[in-house]
C-alpha cells in the first residue's frame, strides 16, 4: 500500500512553475470563495502549502542562476573566445 502523502508530494514535485502557480491561484480562489466544509478547506490549504513550496523551489533556482550569471566577469558567456 502506498502512502497518499508521498504520492502527492511526488506528483507535486514534477510540476513546472507555471502549473504550480496556476493551481495555487485556483486553490486560493476556492478558499476565498468559501462554501467548502472544514475538511475540504483544510485539504485545500495543505495543497496550497505544497504548491507554494514548488513555486518557491523554482524561484530559488532561477535566483541562483541569475546570481551565477551576474557573478561572471564582464564578457564571459561560458564559451571560450580568442578575440
Amino acid at each position: 500500500m502506498t502512502d497518499d502523502g508521498t504520492a502527492a508530494a511526488a506528483a507535486t514535485s514534477t510540476l513546472g512553475y507555471e502549473q504550480a502557480r496556476d493551481e495555487l491561484i485556483e486553490v486560493v480562489r476556492r478558499l476565498e470563495a468559501g462554501g467548502t466544509t472544514l475538511e475540504e478547506s483544510l485539504a485545500l490549504w495543505e495543497r496550497g502549502e505544497e504548491l507554494a513550496k514548488v513555486c518557491r523551489h523554482w524561484l530559488e533556482g532561477a535566483r541562483a542562476r541569475l546570481d551565477a550569471a551576474l557573478a561572471r566577469p564582464d564578457g564571459e558567456s561560458g564559451a571560450a573566445s580568442d578575440g
